[in-house]
């Protein structure tokens, strides 16, 4: 099997670098005229990148977990997701800095973090006293250093698995692959913990009114659907010239578009299961948040994400030749992709316009710019190292791949 180092992607590297560096810069000088608007921009972006990276790693350990082995050609495109987290904690530094413009518990009492509904009246003093109540958690120091550990955790296993991974090449195939089965287990709960707390931190804690310990899976879930998209796409541009060519079949893409299914269906379970809980308790700490939501300008938005971002992929994905051919497959993974977008903003961008969306050209670029250079740096990491793991001991069996009926 050709282990030849990977040379593909050079000019979609290039040009991910430029329209990243250009994306970034823009979003600078948007921040120079909007400082808070550019802020909402960039923290939107940071969130889909980084959900993606992150739910990207858990696919990868679930599957070592599982010993799984269909995924084996794919492997490398999917470990290359992974690599993004060091990109991403520099890029969480304008999060850091300009956090007092964001988050409103840096300054509870911060005439910007005003409730504007009419039906609001009091939360303005109801939401101070949440926040002087979460302060032990909520303050700034504590929010760092908590940033720094989920990278940290997050950079770590995905150093190792990727690592473990490139041994194979030179011929560590059986000793390595037992160490990433047990990462791939052991580290898994610290990752999906990671996880859940950056969503209370990053976005949850947007606003005071919302109380849910299935935030961090709904972040999860949505971003899950995304990597999955990625990796459909990675694959079938990597797929058109050898060694993936001869080494993936119509199984393999299956595999992957059943993913794709299910885990929109999951999406949707748990996107109804937080507001079904949260509408049933109608507590006064706990339905401004989709007070917001639907009862304003973004319930447009709301009613576009149950369509758009569920019935239309599910239906759409339920034939089953849908799913074993690349170009319904690669239509609805650019589809959800963008969707996947629109449902970051309908959480974030409330927090900065209650009232109803306020699109921005700072939105675009900040999106290509977070986006654009962890692109480059994904593509980066996979050029010079083989794209399938020639030396991994079960190779032969995921080129052979046939589901069990």
């Amino acid at each position: 099997m050709n282990a030849a180092p990977f040379t593909g992607g050079r000019t979609l590297m290039i040009r991910a670098a430029a329209i990243g560096v250009v994306g970034l810069a823009a979003t600078a000088a948007g921040g120079a005229l909007d400082a808070r608007r550019a802020l909402y921009a960039y923290l939107a972006a940071f969130v889909y990148w980084a959900g993606i990276a992150a739910a990207a790693m858990v696919f990868l350990m679930a599957n070592e977990a599982a010993n799984s082995r269909w995924y084996i050609v794919v492997r490398r495109l999917l470990e290359s997701l992974t690599t993004a987290f060091p990109v991403l904690a520099l890029l969480f530094l304008p999060i850091a800095l300009g956090a007092g413009r964001i988050f409103p518990w840096v300054d509870p009492t911060a005439a910007a973090h005003a409730p504007i509904q009419p039906w609001a009246h009091g939360e303005g003093k109801l939401a101070i006293h949440l926040w002087e109540h979460r302060h032990p958690w909520m303050n700034l120091p504590f929010f760092l250093f908590r940033a720094v550990l989920y990278f940290g955790i997050w950079i770590g296993v995905a150093a190792l698995m990727r690592r473990w991974s490139l041994a194979q090449d030179a011929g560590a195939g059986a000793e390595v692959k037992l160490k990433m089965r047990r990462l791939g287990a052991g580290g898994l709960p610290f990752v999906a913990l990671a996880i859940t707390f950056a969503a209370f931190d990053w976005q949850m804690s947007l606003s005071a009114f919302l109380f849910s310990t299935i935030f961090g899976v709904y972040w999860f879930a949505g971003s899950l659907v995304a990597a999955i998209a990625a990796l459909i796409l990675a694959t079938a541009a990597a797929s058109r010239e050898e060694p993936l060519k001869g080494a993936i079949n119509a199984n393999h893409i299956h595999s992957l578009g059943k993913y794709l299914f299910a885990f929109t269906a999951f999406w949707a379970y748990i996107a109804f299961s937080q507001y079904l809980l949260i509408w049933i308790s109608n507590l006064p700490e706990e339905v401004p948040w989709y007070l917001v939501r639907t009862d304003s300008g973004w319930k447009a938005v709301g009613i576009f994400l149950a369509l758009f971002q569920f019935v239309l992929p599910f239906l759409i994905l339920i034939p089953r030749e849908r799913k074993r051919t690349w170009r319904p497959l690669v239509v609805m993974s650019v589809w959800i992709l963008a969707v996947h977008y629109v449902d970051v903003y309908w959480v974030v961008m409330p927090g900065l316009s209650p009232a109803g969306p306020r699109p921005s050209w700072m939105d675009l670029a900040a999106f290509l710019g977070v986006g654009g250079v962890c692109i480059a740096w994904v593509v980066t990491r996979l050029r010079g190292h083989a794209i399938l793991p020639a030396q991994d001991p079960y190779l032969s069996d995921s080129l052979h791949y046939e589901p069990q009926q």
